[in-house]
């Protein structure tokens, strides 16, 4: 076999896996279409193993050389039907739902912790005060009840005497507020941000006379509110070492 012949060979399984690739992606967008679109934190466990096994039947079918891309391409839309079938039963069934995608448990209720939902839902306790405190209840005691999903998120309810106030509470009319603006980030001035303010550089310069600020090269982030408030935040070379939650 000579060069030529191993070069147009090699350009036809080129071609081959380019069109495959293609086909197979057509196909998952199709079959995805058919099952329904969410988001990752909306998909079961179910819903997530049926999404890896057709993914990977789909890159070996791209990547697949012989003539059988016909059964990869079958057992795909295998896979989709059941995901299909059993969303539809699970609409009509509460207790089909609840076998396939589980149920909610409550972890705490009113100061009691659920030993035993804990280990049913296979959650240590460190992991949860981990949640707690990246959903903002630095205190376990600010919440009322928190709640496993089954779709693995854990929803907290604060206490009442914890909830903050809301305009409706208070009989207020809030005014509209634009979310904050960097216009400094790590030492650079961010023009078109500042601009956007309805700031110059000359009002900039003023502010940081005000707070006392020699060298813009220090500045690791600056924002400015609906208020017109600058809020400048230094760079610090030094780390906080200290591990208070282990």
């Amino acid at each position: 076999m000579n060069i030529k012949s191993i070069l147009y060979i090699s350009t036809n399984d080129i071609l081959k896996i380019t069109l495959l690739s293609v086909f197979s992606e057509i196909a998952l967008f199709i079959l995805t279409k058919l099952m329904g679109n969410k988001e990752m934190s909306q998909l079961s466990m179910f819903d997530y193993v049926i999404g890896i096994t057709i993914g990977s039947i789909a890159a070996e079918m791209a990547t697949s050389l012989e003539n059988n891309y016909l059964e990869p391409l079958l057992a795909m839309t295998v896979y989709a039907i059941i995901a299909i079938l059993i969303s539809v039963i699970s609409y009509k069934s509460m207790k089909f739902r609840r076998f396939i995608y589980g149920n909610s448990l409550i972890l705490l209720d009113n100061g009691e912790l659920y030993r035993k939902n804990f280990k049913k839902a296979k959650l240590d306790l460190n992991e949860f005060l981990v949640q707690c405190r990246t959903n903002g209840y630095f205190n376990i005691n600010d919440i009322q009840t928190a709640i496993l999903e089954a779709n693995g998120k854990i929803s907290f309810l604060p206490k009442a005497s914890k909830m903050p106030a809301t305009s409706e509470d208070l009989n207020l009319t809030p005014k509209i507020t634009r979310p904050q603006i960097n216009v400094i980030l790590d030492g650079h001035v961010l023009t078109e941000n500042l601009e956007h303010t309805g700031n110059d550089l000359i009002w900039l310069n003023k502010e940081l006379v005000k707070q006392k600020i020699d060298n813009i090269s220090d500045i690791f982030l600056a924002i400015c509110d609906s208020d017109n408030n600058l809020s400048i935040y230094t760079k610090k070379d030094i780390s906080n070492s200290h591990n208070f939650f282990d």
